[in-house]
């Protein structure tokens, strides 16, 4: 796997995984599937997943969360987005960072993005 040193020293791999059109089921995320397919990519060495809020209806960063645990977050860095569009003050991107917190189920998101700023 190609990799690339970003400015602050981690190693990225040149492929990234986006979580935003996994596989589906019924309209729903194919849990299986879909986790087949992130671990397949870690295993080969992605180190870089890339997810935000309205993913999947909201429930891909919940998704991944499940998935993401012990071994498997280690070996990658997370990226989301704040939903710009909820934002109309600071006690609200604490609430939507504090949300995107429980829902990837770690302390720690790596690469914290401001979607659709317009």
């Amino acid at each position: 796997m190609q990799m690339r040193k970003t400015n602050d020293g981690d190693e990225l791999s040149a492929l990234g995984f986006g979580a935003m059109r996994l596989p589906t089921k019924n309209g729903m995320i194919n849990k299986e599937e879909a986790k087949k397919q992130i671990y397949y990519a870690i295993d080969h060495g992605v180190n870089f997943i890339d997810t935000a809020f309205p993913y999947h209806a909201g429930s891909s960063e919940s998704f991944l969360g499940e998935i993401l645990q012990g071994e498997y977050r280690e070996k990658v860095k997370l990226c989301t987005k704040l939903p710009s569009w909820f934002v109309n003050s600071y006690e609200d991107m604490e609430k939507y960072l504090e949300i995107q917190l429980e829902k990837l189920k770690t302390d720690c998101i790596d690469y914290y993005l401001i979607h659709s700023l317009g």
